[in-house]
This record gives C-alpha cells, sequence and structure tokens, in this order.
C-alpha cells in the first residue's frame, strides 16, 4: 500500500490509549483498530479531523505517502 498509517506512533507520542481515543472521539476501538493496522480503504475526513483534533497533530503526521517503486 502507498498510504503507510503512523497513528500508533503519534499515540505513544501522546500516551493514548486506542481506546481513550476511540472514546473521545466517538468510534468504536474495532473501527479505530482497522485503521492503525492499515486494514481500512479509506477514512471519512470528519474522521481524520477528530484523530487530528484530539492528537493535536497534522494529518501528515498520522498519513505517509510511500511509493511503490519496482
Amino acid at each position: 500500500m502507498a498510504i503507510e498509517v503512523r497513528l500508533d506512533v503519534m499515540l505513544a507520542t501522546r500516551k493514548m490509549s486506542l481506546t481513550e481515543l476511540a472514546n473521545r472521539i466517538g468510534i468504536s476501538v474495532t473501527n479505530l483498530s482497522l485503521l492503525k493496522t492499515g486494514k481500512v480503504k479509506g477514512m471519512r475526513f470528519s474522521t481524520l479531523e477528530a484523530i487530528c483534533r484530539e492528537l493535536e497533530c497534522q494529518p501528515g503526521d498520522i498519513l505517509e505517502y510511500l511509493p511503490d517503486y519496482v
């Protein structure tokens, strides 16, 4: 996948658990866990906005583009 999700890094930096973040933004722990592990195909901007608000970060702190070079 060309987009890497670095949510686990931001959670560790902010010393916040996945459960705490899920509760703060109103999303299930299961859905947030799927996002964290990169097993989703997309996410709503409102979800991204809520994550950035609670973690006090920018979208680029959570998502990174890694080109697939052959």
